[in-house]
């Protein structure tokens, strides 16, 4: 009579033991939890139809300048990176800046240009030399300690971080050769 007990004590054992096995399985498959994403970018989100404003203000003035100067050739009017190669990046400049222990990292836009001789490795298309470009540098906060009447006083900024990789080899579009000034 204590077989019975013994067998269904024991399966009760091995089925517990099972279960809590399937427990911790789940658990180590599951996501680790993401960092909270701040809702800042909001403020300052613009409609198509402001960011056509700056668009056509641009055509009227800079690049009627610009134009001139390349005897009638347009440059290039807008770049474009995909949501992978900046989410990579952004993840890549967090990282760093985190090992530096640097405070409020950030991205500068530079604008630049592509020398006619530039490495045709080094654009997204050999064709682009001569072109305008973009290229985003990380930033991290600086503080600055300087007396000023025998007081202590802070300055903070942000400033260019040399050390972190900066990134280009963006996809540019040379416009039409009318200044229509078309927004795509």
């Amino acid at each position: 009579m204590k077989t019975p007990f013994f067998t269904k004590t024991l399966s009760l054992l091995c089925a517990a033991f099972i279960l809590t096995l399937c427990l911790l399985s789940c658990t180590r498959c599951s996501e680790p939890p993401k960092e909270p994403v701040s809702n800042s970018y909001k403020k300052k989100l613009i409609s198509y139809r402001e960011g056509r404003v700056l668009f056509d203000e641009y055509t009227r003035t800079n690049h009627e300048v610009l134009m001139k100067y390349r005897n009638g050739e347009p440059d290039s009017r807008w770049y474009w990176f995909s949501l992978e190669d900046m989410e990579g990046y952004i993840k890549y400049v967090k990282e760093n800046a985190k090992k530096q222990k640097l405070k409020n990292p950030g991205i500068r836009i530079y604008m630049g240009k592509y020398p006619m001789n530039h490495p045709k490795n080094r654009m997204a298309k050999p064709e682009y030399a001569g072109y305008q470009t973009i290229f985003l540098v990380p930033t991290a906060q600086k503080r600055e300690r300087t007396n000023a009447m025998s007081r202590s006083a802070t300055t903070e900024e942000n400033t260019d971080v040399p050390s972190i990789e900066s990134m280009n080899m963006t996809n540019l579009a040379p416009p039409p050769k009318t200044l229509s000034g078309t927004m795509p």
